[in-house]
């Protein structure tokens, strides 16, 4: 594939202007808060700050589960974190996260209070913490554990890759799209094969993989992610779908996608949590 407009890389890459298409303001080469903010504090020991993107639900989807399940102690505030006007660079954030992505949470349970950052670590601190949404067999707690660690290197190329862009670039390249395109649809059907044969991701007993897995490949399959559904045929993947309808009803999923989301109908908005009576609004 040949195109009259080829890039040709300079010996040494300086960061001259935005890369261009949705988000690219807030991407830079470089780590650190760019400014002072102090983040609120409220009344329960978890404090969230954090977004209704696909890793953000992962941890508001966790905290509706522990307590649908009566983890009374699981109860927590969730502060917005807007990343379009630059949140995640604050003091106070990069404090909690010097990686200024969301989720970022804090547990102001122990003393001193406890950072924990990347949406994996947080998935995995609370199961344990709480001791549930991990199996207890060995064999099973694996598997979680696979599927948990499966998505982490698995997504980027989904959201970074596929997402970036199918949507959001400044214009529409083939190659990477079909090089993402093809990967999209290798993970998915992994997820296929794999579900053909379980209920859920570590087998019979729902965990944290599924929580990690669902806001990207099940709102993926379900039509909400990329507009991509029709694209990249996900109805045939049929076992995937049947996961992510399963996983979708679950009271707890529809509270915690809810939760720091500022956009789609207003019913499904809710840009703080602070009790479960914020949900009756």
């Amino acid at each position: 594939m040949s195109d009259k407009n080829e890039y040709t890389p300079p010996k040494v890459w300086t960061w001259e202007s935005e890369s261009g298409g949705k988000f690219a303001s807030i991407n830079r080469p470089i780590a650190g808060a760019t400014h002072d903010k102090t983040l609120p504090i409220g009344e329960h020991a978890f404090q969230l700050y954090s977004l209704a993107t696909p890793n953000g639900q992962k941890a508001t989807i966790m905290f509706e589960e522990l307590l649908q399940l009566g983890c009374t102690d699981a109860d927590y505030d969730a502060y917005l974190i807007n990343i379009g006007d630059g949140d995640q660079f604050g003091s106070d954030f990069v404090d909690i996260n010097p990686n200024s992505k969301i989720p970022a949470l804090m547990d102001h349970s122990t003393t001193p209070p406890t950072r924990i950052f990347e949406s994996g670590s947080i998935l995995q601190y609370l199961a344990e913490k709480f001791d549930v949404l991990i199996p207890k067999d060995l064999k099973a707690k694996t598997q979680c554990r696979n599927w948990l660690f499966w998505q982490m290197g698995s997504a980027p190329y989904l959201g970074g890759g596929f997402g970036h862009f199918y949507s959001y670039a400044p214009s529409k390249m083939q190659y990477p799209i079909d090089r993402f395109t093809m990967e999209t649809k290798r993970q998915l059907d992994v997820l296929n094969r794999h579900l053909s044969e379980n209920e859920y991701m570590a087998g019979d007993e729902y965990s944290i993989a599924d929580i990690a897995i669902w806001p990207w490949y099940g709102s993926l399959v379900l039509g909400d992610l990329y507009d991509a559904a029709e694209f990249l045929d996900v109805a045939s993947y049929t076992h995937v779908v049947r996961w992510a309808k399963q996983v979708a009803d679950r009271p707890a999923v529809k509270r915690g996608r809810r939760v720091n989301r500022t956009w789609g109908p207003e019913e499904d908005q809710m840009a703080e949590r602070h009790n479960d009576s914020d949900f009756e609004g």
